[in-house]
């Protein structure tokens, strides 16, 4: 088992879905605000509590999506947009100090320091695939950027068991190695969904 020190940045929860449906000419509606929480239950085979993905079915693949603070940071260099911020991207967890693209078809769980011996707050997830961008990144987050999100959009996961996930450092444990420098680094296309 390897154990990788992480930081979850940001938990973001919406209610509804502000791309589906819409009207490419015009522009994402922006009807359904997220939210940016320090804390959320997740429930096994459902999802985050209060979110639009939450009990759509027991093997829907995106129960929980993650994307990597560093991607964050590569789009704010490579776009001249330093004040871009996380939510624009419609991931639910927002995490630094993983290689998620290593995740895909392994399962991995994330742990808190301070509870990491009695084994609470142990919660388990399985990277099912790569998060595909969308067409709308070029208009909600920035032009260019579907782009450069593509082989890098994050990790879609099914969430196996109930936790409460919250912001702040933590613990990864998973089977496979993981590589620090490929963090940022695009996932060959060969492997794209």
């Amino acid at each position: 088992m390897f154990e990788y020190p992480i930081r979850l940045h940001h938990i973001f929860v919406s209610s509804g879905h502000n791309y589906f449906g819409q009207d490419k000419a015009v522009g994402p509606s922006a009807t359904h605000s997220t939210y940016n929480l320090m804390q959320v239950d997740l429930h096994a085979g459902k999802g985050l509590v209060g979110d639009r993905f939450y009990a759509v079915r027991n093997d829907f693949d995106g129960q929980a999506t993650f994307v990597a603070q560093e991607v964050i940071d590569l789009l704010r260099i490579e776009l001249g947009q330093p004040t871009l911020q996380a939510i624009a991207l419609r991931r639910n967890i927002v995490i630094a100090g993983a290689d998620l693209n290593r995740l895909i078809g392994h399962e991995f769980e994330i742990v808190y320091p301070e509870t990491a011996s009695t084994g609470h707050e142990r919660i388990r997830f399985c990277g099912t695939k790569h998060c595909s961008p969308c067409r709308w990144m070029d208009l909600g987050v920035a032009l260019g950027a579907l782009k450069l999100l593509k082989g890098r959009g994050g990790l879609r996961t099914q969430i196996l068991t109930d936790g409460l996930l919250r912001i702040g450092p933590a613990i990864l444990h998973t089977n496979v190695e993981l590589n620090p420098a490929a963090i940022t680094k695009p996932l060959p296309k060969p492997r794209l969904p």
